[in-house]
């Protein structure tokens, strides 16, 4: 196996796909990428049995060949080179590999390529066609919503729905929700899926900002494939809660106001807020908005004026502001509207224009002013 490339062309491939590499891996093969040449395209494979990340790179090939490369040590070499041609050269019999740069020659061990885990078959499998530009909005707007909590696996993932004209991206960890819903695609099926937050983090690395994904899945997997590049995952296997239920239907109470003006508020004001609670109290009347927190603890206390447009009954309600601020930093547009029902259940923040084809949901919970 014989193959010349540029430096920083396999590093920058390397680097995607190492994302799939952990730290402590359970099998010692999972610290290596599989590299396999065919002619003159080499094929570049990482793996930690949850993910997998396959990308494709043309080289001026000369012998092909497979071998399992150690990941750590090849990155650290190409990192450490200036943008040159670098020769890659296999000794099939003692697996032995070396780097041929225009400053020397560096040697290192490589792995029989039969250890290498096999890759997930795409069987029975539905494909959607997404633009990479929806895929990484879906993600963006959605992955910070989710669930560190190991014993709610469900809620530790996105949970999405392919509803034949349109597909919907959910996230929630029982504070906070969002709901976002895309249409104008093609699926001759209905299906629902939960993929983990790992993946989707890799997945949005990898993805470039045109072009389409294809995204395929069955009951155990999603493959997407985009370029010259394939992520496949593991899904996660739990039933997702009925977020529907959550959603407040009727909110007679609509608060609409600056984006910006409402972010910056905030943020000034938790200053002021309880560590534990982070809690911020919106005191709402016709036209007037008064935000305000107070630490008993430590008798810090602010208070700030800010003009909206309101219609419903004057309310006073009580939310966490780092939730608060989270949701209205992926919000894009210029002015948002929080629809309220009483001050005992969630709070619906949307943006005051949504996109063509687009839906965007943000639910906030409240937190209970004490007496």
């Amino acid at each position: 196996m014989k193959f010349e490339v540029s430096s920083s062309e396999l590093l920058s491939q390397l680097q995607i796909a190492s994302g799939a590499i952990n730290p402590n891996p359970v099998l010692p093969i999972l610290e290596d990428f599989l590299f396999d040449l065919n002619d003159n395209n080499l094929t570049i494979t990482s793996t930690n049995l949850e993910t997998t990340i396959v990308s494709k790179l043309e080289v001026l090939g000369s012998e092909s060949g497979k071998i399992a490369v150690p990941a750590k040590i090849l990155l650290e070499t190409l990192k450490a080179l200036p943008e040159q041609p670098i020769t890659f050269v296999l000794d099939t019999e003692t697996n032995g590999i070396t780097l041929k740069s225009s400053y020397g020659e560096y040697k290192l061990a490589g792995d029989t390529p039969d250890e290498f885990p096999q890759l997930p078959e795409e069987d029975n499998v539905d494909t959607i066609k997404l633009s990479a530009n929806i895929m990484s909005e879906a993600i963006a707007k959605t992955i910070f919503a989710t669930s560190s909590d190991e014993l709610r696996q469900a809620m530790t993932g996105v949970f999405v729905q392919v509803d034949f004209n349109k597909i919907i991206f959910v996230a929630t960890d029982a504070h906070k929700l969002v709901k976002y819903t895309f249409g104008g695609i093609s699926s001759e099926n209905t299906a629902s899926f939960i993929i983990p937050k790992k993946a989707l983090n890799l997945l949005k690395n990898a993805l470039s900002n045109d072009g389409e994904v294809n995204l395929s899945f069955n009951t155990k997997n999603a493959f997407f494939s985009f370029d010259e590049t394939r992520v496949i995952c593991r899904l996660v296997d739990a039933k997702y809660p009925d977020y529907n239920a959550v959603i407040p239907v009727e909110n007679p109470n609509v608060l609409s106001l600056g984006r910006r003006d409402f972010q910056n508020s905030l943020r000034r004001i938790a200053i002021y807020a309880n560590k534990t609670t982070n809690q911020v109290i919106l005191n709402i009347n016709e036209n007037s908005l008064t935000i305000s927190a107070q630490d008993l603890d430590f008798s810090n206390e602010a208070t700030e004026q800010l003009s909206c447009t309101y219609t419903g009954e004057p309310m006073t309600i009580g939310f966490n502001a780092k939730f608060l601020g989270e949701m209205l930093g992926i919000l894009e547009s210029p002015d948002v509207t929080l629809n309220l029902s009483t001050p005992n259940r969630a709070g619906i923040l949307l943006p005051a224009d949504q996109k063509d084809n687009e839906e965007l949901l943000m639910l906030v919970m409240p937190v209970m002013m004490s007496n």
